[in-house]
C-alpha cells in the first residue's frame, strides 16, 4: 500500500520539500499527515479525502459536481441519511451506490442494504459535501417520491383538465420551485428539462457547462412540464412547441 504522502507527491499536489516538511510537523505536534498539510494549505480537504480513498481502494466522488440519480434518494430519509452520513447517488449492476465520509463505518453500510434491501457500493466524499449534499437532495427525493405515487400509472399525455389539475398539486409545485431555487443558488443561467422514454433527465448549465442534476421518474414528466408552461404563461393546451 501506498503512503498518503507518496500518492500526494504522485499526483503532483505536493513536492517532497513540502512533504518532508509537513513529517517534521507531524512528528512535532502529533497531529495526523493529512491535516497537517490541509493546515498548511498544501491540499485541499478534497486532495486528502481523494488521495485517501486511493489508499484504500476505494472510489472518491466529488458531489458537487457528481450526477445524483433522483430514484436512488428516495430510498432513505434525511434523518437516517444523516445519522448514518450517508448518500445513495445512483445504482451500478444492481447495487446502491452510496456516498459516505466514513468508509469504516460498516454498521451503516450493513443497515442501509438491509432499509433498502439491495447490496451497496459504498464511494467516498467529503464531509462537507456530503453534509450539504443530503440538505439539497433529501428533500428533493421525497418530493418526487411522493409526486410519482401520486402519478402511479399515468404514463400517458393525459387530457387538458388532468393535465391543469396535476399541474396545482402542492407536490408538483414545490419540485419545480426546488429545481428553480437549487439553479440559482448554483448560478445556472440553463435549466434542462429533457423528457425520456422512461425517464426524465435534468441538467443545468453553469459557467457554460452542462451539468446533470439528476435522473426522475417518467411519471412526474407531463406535471413538471406543463407547470413550466404555466409558469411561462404558454398554453399548456399546445403541443406542437415545448
Amino acid at each position: 500500500m501506498r503512503s498518503l504522502g507518496q500518492i500526494l507527491v504522485d499526483r503532483g499536489l505536493i513536492s517532497l520539500e513540502e512533504l518532508h516538511a509537513a513529517e517534521a510537523e507531524q512528528r512535532a505536534s502529533g497531529r495526523r499527515l493529512g491535516r497537517v498539510l490541509v493546515d498548511q494549505k498544501s491540499v485541499t480537504e478534497k486532495d486528502l479525502v481523494a488521495a485517501l480513498a486511493t489508499q484504500i481502494g476505494m472510489t472518491f466522488v466529488d458531489l458537487e459536481d457528481t450526477e445524483v440519480d433522483a430514484r436512488a434518494t428516495t430510498l432513505l430519509s434525511e434523518k437516517v441519511m444523516r445519522r448514518y452520513g450517508v448518500l445513495p447517488i445512483g445504482f451500478e449492476d444492481g447495487r446502491l451506490v452510496v456516498a459516505m465520509s466514513d468508509p469504516a463505518n460498516v454498521v451503516a453500510v450493513d443497515d442501509v442494504r438491509t432499509m433498502t434491501k439491495m447490496e451497496v457500493k459504498a464511494v467516498v466524499a467529503t464531509k462537507d459535501d456530503l453534509s450539504a449534499a443530503i440538505g439539497k437532495y433529501a428533500s428533493m427525493g421525497e418530493d418526487i417520491e411522493a409526486i410519482a405515487e401520486g402519478l402511479a400509472g399515468d404514463q400517458g399525455d393525459g387530457d387538458l383538465a388532468d393535465l391543469e389539475a396535476v399541474t396545482e398539486d402542492a407536490p408538483i409545485v414545490k419540485f419545480v420551485n426546488v429545481l428553480i431555487t437549487q439553479a440559482v443558488a448554483d448560478g445556472a443561467s440553463d435549466i434542462h428539462i429533457e423528457p425520456g422514454e422512461r425517464e426524465l433527465r435534468v441538467r443545468y448549465r453553469i459557467d457554460g457547462v452542462l451539468h446533470e442534476v439528476m435522473k426522475s421518474p417518467r411519471s412526474i414528466q407531463n406535471g413538471v412540464i406543463s407547470r413550466l408552461k404555466i409558469m411561462a404563461d404558454v398554453d399548456i393546451a399546445e403541443r406542437r412547441i415545448p
